[in-house]
């Protein structure tokens, strides 16, 4: 199994789930690389989950220190100022002050639908390495919605490592299955072109964070002072099973042509 959690588990995350993110961002065997460019590089491996690949990327940010790119992964009110791909994200409600439940729903390229998800958040800042990961979990509150097609989380992570006062290596791996039925075109544009180009996004949001973090609310991080959080915590009931929450995967998509959508407008706006 990819994590130690499994999708539509509740429970706080431990070491072991912690060791499975860093494992998967540190192991060679079975990863084919599909892009290298100056430092960031991009690769998939199989796997008996899910018919899509796991994506891996790595980079090193040269210009960026840990602590930032961490507070802007986790800055809810900063992501709306540089995640473009959003449509809408928010924090449902807390598990203890590293785990929460949240619900983030993207913008794909048209004609492509649009994807959702509900996920648990957990972090750990150990200083010198920090992680976050996440998993796709069904609360009440958020029900499958006209016009998306409610994705499955399977393992996010992020794992970063300082790397001197300024520099970071930046590791991110995902496993999930948009659902529906899609081109093969979109997992290569997403490996080869789209990922690097969010690699470029999330370092120019970390250039620009000190100057508006020190204009909002600078002293308000929730994910790192637990007595800032003001979620409501979780109540169990709201919990349903993951199968009950996930959109049919009967959609196709596979007809759609590479030449009918524009994803340089799509990253570029």
């Amino acid at each position: 199994m990819l994590s130690l959690i499994k999708v539509g588990e509740i429970r706080v995350a431990d070491d072991s789930d912690f060791r499975r993110l860093k494992s998967l961002s540190d192991e060679t065997d079975g990863w084919k690389l599909e892009y290298q460019k100056n430092a960031t590089m991009v690769w998939t491996k199989n796997n008996d989950v899910s018919s899509f690949q796991i994506v891996k990327v790595r980079t090193i940010f040269e210009d960026i220190p840990g602590e930032t790119l961490y507070d802007v992964l986790h800055d809810p009110d900063y992501r709306k100022k540089w995640d473009h791909s959003m449509v809408e994200g928010y924090e449902i409600c807390a598990i203890n002050p590293n785990n929460d439940i949240g619900y983030y729903a993207l913008r794909s390229p048209p004609p492509l639908r649009n994807r959702d998800f509900v996920t648990q958040r957990s972090w750990l800042d150990m200083g010198q390495e920090k992680w976050i990961l996440n998993h796709s979990v069904n609360h009440e509150s958020c029900p499958p919605r006209k016009g998306y097609i409610r994705g499955i989380s399977y393992l996010t992570g992020y794992l970063i490592r300082q790397q001197g006062d300024t520099k970071c290596q930046f590791t991110y791996v995902a496993q999930s299955d948009p659902r529906g039925k899609l081109p093969v075109w979109v997992v290569n544009k997403v490996t080869k072109i789209l990922a690097p180009k969010i690699i470029s996004r999330i370092h120019k949001a970390c250039k620009n964070y000190p100057r508006w973090k020190s204009e909002n609310s600078p002293h308000f991080k929730p994910w790192i002072f637990p007595e800032q959080m003001t979620l409501p915590r979780l109540d169990q009931s709201q919990i349903k099973p993951l199968t009950a929450g996930v959109s049919s995967a009967s959609l196709d998509e596979s007809a759609i042509e590479e030449d009918d959508v524009n994803t340089e407008d799509y990253m570029n706006d």
